[in-house]
C-alpha cells in the first residue's frame, strides 16, 4: 500500500497543480465523455494510457475478459449492464469500444479444457462460449489471438441485444467499435467491416 501512497504524493506534488483547473471544471460541470470503453481488468491494459486520454474523456467499465452479457433485465446483479445503461442512456456517449488484449487469461481459461475454479469466474467466462465454439471450429494458427478477437466480436453482438443501444445505432447517434491491444508490441488493432483486425 505504501508505494501507492507514495504515488499519490507524487501526483499531488506534480500532476495535481497542472490539472487542478481541469478537475475543478469537471467537478462543477460534471462528466460528459464522448466515448465509453469496455476493457479487461488485466493490470497491463489501461484504456486511458493506451488512448492517451485525460480525466473526463473516457467512461470505462472493466471486467474479466472484457465480456458483455446479453440484455437480461432481471433481479440479478448486472454490473457491466448497469455501466452500459449509465454510459449510453445518461451520459449519451457517442462511441462505444470493446477492447480485448493479448495474453488475456480469461480467454486462455475459455479455450482451456479445464473449467476455471471458484465461485464466479467459470460462469462469467461461459458468456463467451460462442467465441470458443468459433475458434475451435476453425484452424487458426494462433488460437489465443483468435479467441481474444472472437470475444470482442461476441461482446459487440451482445451489445446489439440491448434495445436502447440498438435504437441509438439505428438512429446514428451511437457507433460500436472493436479493438485489440497487443501487450507485447503495444500495437492497437481495430475491427474492420470484413471481420478482420488491422493495426490502427
Amino acid at each position: 500500500m505504501q508505494h501507492l501512497l507514495d504515488g499519490y504524493a507524487r501526483f499531488r506534488e506534480s500532476s495535481w497543480p497542472e490539472r487542478r483547473a481541469l478537475f475543478e471544471r469537471l467537478a462543477v460541470q460534471g462528466q460528459r465523455p464522448r466515448t465509453m470503453v469496455v476493457a479487461c481488468s488485466d493490470s497491463r491494459v489501461d484504456p486511458a494510457m493506451i488512448f492517451d486520454a485525460g480525466p473526463g474523456e473516457l467512461f470505462v467499465v472493466r471486467n474479466v475478459a472484457n465480456l458483455v452479457p446479453p440484455y437480461q433485465p432481471d433481479g440479478n446483479y448486472h454490473g457491466t449492464s448497469a455501466a452500459l445503461e449509465f454510459g449510453v442512456c445518461t451520459l449519451e456517449v457517442q462511441d462505444l469500444i470493446v477492447m480485448g488484449h493479448g495474453l488475456c487469461g480469461g480467454v486462455q481459461a475459455l479455450l482451456s479444457d479445464v473449467a476455471p475454479q471458484g465461485d464466479f469466474v467459470g460462469s462469467w467466462i461461459h458468456l463467451a462460449e460462442r467465441a470458443r465454439s468459433r475458434v475451435l471450429a476453425c484452424d487458426a494458427p494462433d488460437r489465443q489471438l483468435a479467441g481474444e478477437q472472437a470475444v470482442v466480436c461476441v461482446a459487440l453482438e451482445n451489445l446489439a441485444s440491448f434495445p436502447w443501444i440498438a435504437s441509438r445505432i439505428a438512429a446514428g447517434t451511437l457507433r460500436l467499435h472493436g479493438a485489440h491491444f497487443d501487450v507485447r508490441s503495444g500495437v492497437l488493432a481495430t475491427l474492420q467491416p470484413d471481420g478482420s483486425f488491422a493495426a490502427a
